[in-house]
């Protein structure tokens, strides 16, 4: 029996579209639950000047057939080859498909390919799905002081780590 296939193909950020699909994907869900913080406006507002050439990346699900976003995940850079993942979402019509679980899975891939030492995130318990999503990548809680940043996003009141 053949495999289906994958309900999306994830790629690098490539255009100015894929930039405003990216910043339209964050600013819904961000907008949604929590409140739109000026680093938020400052990273969307230009995935390729503050992710993308600093060293980092943005992995966009796009449909097959359409091409259309569905969904999106970055990998921040930090000194000390440390990544973050960060950004992630996935259109609400598209929830349920394994969409997150294919960019979850990309990214990881694309951070080790970026020579990675460290992969951490920061959520909140409201994202639940998120977290245990994250937890089945192989990622665990953290406390704030294991954090490899100073000034951490205040929403975020569960950090983790890749193993």
């Amino acid at each position: 029996m053949p495999h289906p296939s994958p309900p999306a193909v994830v790629s690098s950020i490539a255009s100015q579209s894929d930039a405003d699909a990216f910043r339209a994907l964050n600013e819904e869900w961000i907008s949604r639950l929590f409140t739109l913080q000026e680093e938020d406006r400052a990273v969307l507002g230009d995935p390729f000047g503050r992710i993308v050439g600093p060293g980092g990346d943005v992995l966009l699900a796009r449909e097959r057939g359409s091409g259309a976003v569905v969904g999106c995940i970055a990998l921040l850079v930090h000194p000390g080859a440390v990544f973050e993942l960060a950004k992630m979402a996935v259109a609400p019509a598209a929830q349920g498909r394994g969409i997150g679980r294919r960019l979850m899975a990309a990214a990881i891939d694309r951070a080790r390919a970026l020579g990675a030492a460290r992969l951490f995130l920061g959520t909140n318990h409201k994202l639940a799905p998120a977290v245990h999503l994250y937890e089945d990548a192989g990622f665990v809680r953290i406390t704030r002081d294991r954090l490899p940043v100073a000034d951490y996003y205040a929403r975020a009141d569960i950090l983790m780590e890749l193993r």
